[in-house]
């Protein structure tokens, strides 16, 4: 059998805890990007998905406000769902919805400083013939 030296003693737990101070941030670093991915991406989808509630003819801004952000509510916190802005628009000509979620995610944690962001979702407007 091999002897241990009596200096090796207790460098695995040093070598583990310095492994750690490395590891631990990265692992965390990587939750909170997709944390705030998630947060972007949800706000995307329900923006869009509001544009696509008010281009029917009968619809009106109210109705992609209201489905924009029951969908946020229901994805997320209702603190996202706090600036939803409609407008149309014209792009090439064509009459479109735009419908715009402004909000802020932590960029640290879930209570740290936050970070803005801004996401839009278009839809064609029906016109009557």
């Amino acid at each position: 059998m091999r002897e241990r030296h009596v200096d090796e003693r207790g460098a695995a737990v040093a070598e583990f805890v310095l492994v750690m101070m490395l590891l631990v941030p990265l692992v965390l670093g990587i939750v909170q990007v997709g944390l705030v991915l998630h947060v972007r991406n949800t706000a995307a989808a329900a923006a869009s998905e509001g544009a696509r509630a008010a281009a029917p003819l009968d619809a009106t801004p109210a109705d992609a406000s209201a489905r924009t952000r029951a969908m946020i509510r229901d994805s997320l916190d209702d603190r996202y769902a706090s600036d939803v802005s409609v407008s149309y628009v014209g792009v090439d000509g064509v009459d479109t919805v735009q419908v715009v979620v402004r909000g802020r995610v932590p960029a640290l944690g879930l209570f740290g400083p936050s970070v803005p962001f801004s996401v839009s979702g278009h839809a064609v407007r029906e016109v009557a013939p």
